[in-house]
């Protein structure tokens, strides 16, 4: 289905929890969340109802995120459920890793065809920093066990964040030298939950091309990134640029949030709930977020956050 803006909505990301084992710097409170109460939240059978009702509608591309996915205790049952909906074509799970050694395999087997994986650092103290308790030998653990697994692609997402990583651009790069695997790097979004950040610490994805000038440029893959390859990878590396330029025109996506709010725009508060209802109900309500979708999210930078209304945690990385 097409948005008043022409644009063909067929990618969906679900969150499936707003908890994490992680509590990293630019997505959650130090404190974690407030818990809902599980009544609150959608149901393995709403899920699935809600993967079913935006297939209909031309939904082929499905990321199950969070909070952290690997946590929710059903997990594999999920993906496997969606990657078996008629309609869907391909099932992603985006994860920070660290228990990734123990869901590689079985998430492969569920019909997962993609991972992307997050790595900010490649400094150990610098890992605990940023994710305030994590350990970086358990996400490179679970980045092992991905490739072990032979899923069809892995990405590595680095948020770029100036003073902190910036430092770190080549040998994060050098990492698809070494493995078939893609190394993103992410301008860091100013939303609400990435206020101890100065305003130094938002750099554009430029920043990358400066540091690495033989990197050499290919065409688009139909994703939302700017794709370059270091001379002789086994990978690419990917820029994206939410905050320098923006992609709005090629936005092909919804979210669902995990107490089943669809969010037509990750920066806007605007939400349209779609827990309790039944398959029509679902069908109906994606047809009004689809239509809905703005034609872009306004300007952000660290003086204009977004308007999401939420922490990231909370809509789904």
């Amino acid at each position: 289905m097409k948005d008043s803006y022409g644009r063909e909505i067929t990618y969906l990301r679900i969150s499936v929890t707003e908890l994490c084992d992680l509590r990293c710097r630019y997505c959650m409170p130090e404190d974690g969340v407030c818990k809902k109460a599980h009544e609150e939240m959608l149901t393995l059978e709403e899920t699935e109802l809600a993967v079913k009702a935006a297939a209909s509608l031309g939904i082929k591309k499905i990321r199950i995120t969070g909070g952290e996915p690997l946590v929710k205790k059903n997990i594999v049952d999920i993906c496997e459920k969606t990657a078996h909906t008629e309609g869907i074509k391909e099932v992603c799970v985006t994860t920070n890793g660290i228990t990734l050694d123990k869901y590689a395999e079985p998430l492969k087997n569920a019909g997962v065809k993609r991972l992307n994986i997050s790595l900010d650092t490649l400094d150990k103290d610098k890992y605990r920093y940023i994710t305030r308790r994590g350990n970086l030998e358990d996400a490179l653990k679970g980045i092992e066990a991905a490739l072990n697994a032979g899923f069809d692609k892995i990405k590595l997402n680095a948020v770029l964040i100036g003073g902190f990583n910036d430092d770190e651009i080549p040998a994060l790069a050098e990492l698809t030298r070494k493995y078939p695997l893609d190394m993103r790097f992410i301008e860091m979004m100013p939303m609400y939950d990435s206020g101890d950040f100065k305003k130094e610490a938002f750099i554009p994805y430029t920043k990358v091309l400066e540091v690495l000038p033989e990197l050499e440029k290919l065409p688009r893959d139909g994703s939302v990134a700017k794709l370059y390859k270091l001379p002789g990878a086994k990978g690419n590396i990917g820029l994206i640029s939410p905050v320098s330029a923006h992609f709005c025109k090629e936005c092909n996506r919804l979210r669902l949030t995990a107490d089943g709010k669809i969010k037509p725009c990750l920066h806007s508060d605007a939400e349209y709930p779609i827990k309790g209802l039944d398959y029509d109900g679902m069908v109906k309500v994606f047809k009004e977020a689809i239509l809905a979708k703005p034609e872009w999210h306004g300007v952000l930078s660290p003086e204009q956050r977004s308007r999401a209304g939420r922490n990231m945690n909370m809509i789904g990385g």
